[in-house]
This record gives structure tokens, C-alpha cells and sequence, in this order.
């Protein structure tokens, strides 16, 4: 159980201007910047905090209601994915989690799935649940960091539950990754969010990779770990806004587990919400791409805009 906190929002649907001014919006949206198509689009719709089933059947959880989201989703789209963004279920990650409540719910499209390991899944030694469900989906050598392409994109998944040792092995094949990578544009996720309002705030644990990242001119991060939305302005490498070169990230926990209070906002943060379990679709296009958060049904949030590749 958390510690009690001083400032939260109980239930909290803010959207906020750069200088982080309040307004009365729940929708943020650009006019969506020019896009090539010499390649297909690709589709990701992402979330993580995801199957926790321990009162209530799978069929009946949160999980199963986002996973109805992706399902049509992926039936429309033969060039679609989901991806996972750490605790894939709850409490612990033992293999009957997997069994009883993801594979029936998140489970149905998992030979499409992006996935990445969170705290909860490591319940279990060296997240032993996770790595027999998902095998050689979840990356070589069960070390939980993998990287692939989508079209112009490079899709790096990583590990952030790893020892000082073992993260520095991840460190440096990501510098080799980010170093012989010839895509126009990349993507990165993992579970614990270099920056977040959420109740667990910052990871400082991460913010050597999102320096790594920024200097590499990456794209987009995707977290989760605290149980909301949250979408910031794009940040330098010291977590400052810097429009030109900095990566624009999101903190998605929001897919099926309950959801949490959240501290004051901070300057970066463009829009949030603890109100609304969904995914985020992520459109990806040649230079460019769109980003649509869509809610389980009955729930009003949403966000939307467009951005560009470096």
C-alpha cells in the first residue's frame, strides 16, 4: 500500500498549456503534420498495468474490455500491434496469472504483441511467469529488452527492473543498438516512467537511457507503472521542454488494473487522467505520427494530436 500523500487528485482529468495553466479541454489535437507513404502505416496500441483478476473472472475484468479495443483493432488492421508496458498481471506474475487472466484477455492477440516486463511480473523469480508465457516473444536470453522495425520505425523495448549490472549490459547494446540504427524515426518502451505525476513519480533508474535516447534524436517513449494518462510536451535529456530535439512521452497504465491517485502536475505535463482505462493507438507514417487515446466504452476521455520524427 502506498504511503498517504499530501497533494493528489483522487479522480483527475486535467489538460494543461505549456506553461501548465489549467483548462476546462479533455481533448488536445493538432493538425496532423504531412506524411509520406512509400511505406504502409503501422499501428500500435499500447497500455500496460494490465490483468488483475483476483476478484472477478477475466471475462468480466477491466483487461477485457481494453482488449476488446485492440481485437477490433487488429482485425481492421493486418499491420497493427499491441504492445505491453510492464505488469502484464497482478499481484505477482505467477504462471496462473498468465493462464487465467491475461492469456483469456490480452492473451487473444498475443502472437501480435510488443510486450515488456514491469515490478509486479518480477514478483516471481527472474519473472519466471512472464518469460515462460511470452517465450521468444519477449526477446532473446530472457534478459527483457529487444528491438525491431516497423516500416521507417525502430522499436526498442527495454527492461527497466534490471540490476546495476545487468542494466549496464542493456545500456551498452542499446548505445550499439541507437548507434547502427538507419530508420528515419524511433520508438521506445519500457515500465517505469522516466517522468511521471503519478503517485510513483520519477524513475531515476531510467534516466540514463532517456539521455541516451534524447542524444540519439528519438521520437517517442511509452511508460507505464503509474495507473493514469499522462502526456508530456517534448523533453530534453535534463527533462525540460525542447520542441526541436526533445522526446515526446506518455505514461499508460491504464490497461485493466485500478486506477490511482496522481500528484500535482508538473510544467511539462500537456494532458492527464486517472478517470479512463483505454490504450493509446499510435499511428506511425514514414516522418511522422498520430496518437489517439481511446477509452474502454462508456468512458468520455480522450486525446489526440500529431508530431514529427527528427
Amino acid at each position: 500500500m502506498r504511503k498517504p500523500i499530501s497533494f493528489i487528485f483522487a479522480a483527475a482529468t486535467v489538460l494543461l498549456t505549456p506553461l501548465g495553466q489549467a483548462t476546462d479541454a479533455t481533448t488536445a489535437s493538432k493538425n496532423s503534420p504531412n506524411k509520406s507513404h512509400s511505406n504502409p502505416t503501422y499501428t500500435l496500441y499500447a497500455a500496460g498495468d494490465i490483468a488483475e483478476c483476483k476478484k472477478i473472472p477475466a471475462e468480466k475484468s477491466m483487461a477485457a474490455r481494453t482488449s476488446d479495443i485492440i481485437v477490433h483493432g487488429l482485425d481492421a488492421d493486418k499491420n497493427a500491434m499491441a504492445v505491453t508496458l510492464g505488469d502484464n498481471t497482478y499481484p505477482v506474475g505467477q504462471p496462473e496469472e498468465f493462464s487465467h487472466c491475461y492469456d483469456p484477455t490480452w492473451g487473444r492477440f498475443k502472437e501480435r504483441t510488443l510486450p515488456s516486463p514491469g515490478n509486479h511480473d518480477y514478483g516471481m523469480p527472474k519473472a519466471l511467469g512472464y518469460f515462460n508465457y511470452f517465450g521468444d516473444i519477449a526477446g532473446p536470453d530472457r534478459r527483457g529488452y529487444y528491438a525491431t522495425t516497423l516500416g521507417s520505425w525502430r522499436i526498442l523495448s527495454l527492461n527497466s527492473n534490471l540490476n546495476k549490472q545487468d542494466m549496464q549490459k542493456q545500456i551498452a547494446w542499446l548505445q550499439t543498438e541507437l548507434s547502427s540504427n538507419k530508420q528515419a524515426c524511433t520508438l521506445a518502451f519500457w515500465h517505469h516512467p522516466a517522468y511521471s505525476s503519478g503517485g510513483h513519480g520519477n524513475n531515476d533508474n531510467m534516466k540514463p537511457i532517456w539521455k541516451i535516447l534524447v542524444q540519439a534524436k528519438a521520437d517517442v517513449v511509452l511508460s507505464g507503472h503509474d495507473h493514469d494518462y499522462e502526456r508530456f510536451v517534448p523533453m530534453n535529456e535534463n527533462g525540460d521542454r525542447d520542441d526541436k530535439n526533445g522526446i515526446r512521452s506518455f505514461v499508460v497504465g491504464t490497461g485493466g488494473a485500478q486506477l490511482t491517485p496522481m500528484f500535482l502536475p508538473k510544467l511539462t505535463t500537456e494532458i492527464r487522467s486517472n478517470s479512463a482505462n483505454g490504450v493509446l493507438k499510435l499511428s506511425l507514417h514514414d516522418k511522422s505520427y498520430e496518437w489517439e487515446f481511446v477509452p474502454v466504452q462508456g468512458v468520455t476521455f480522450t486525446d489526440k494530436g500529431a508530431g514529427s520524427c527528427h
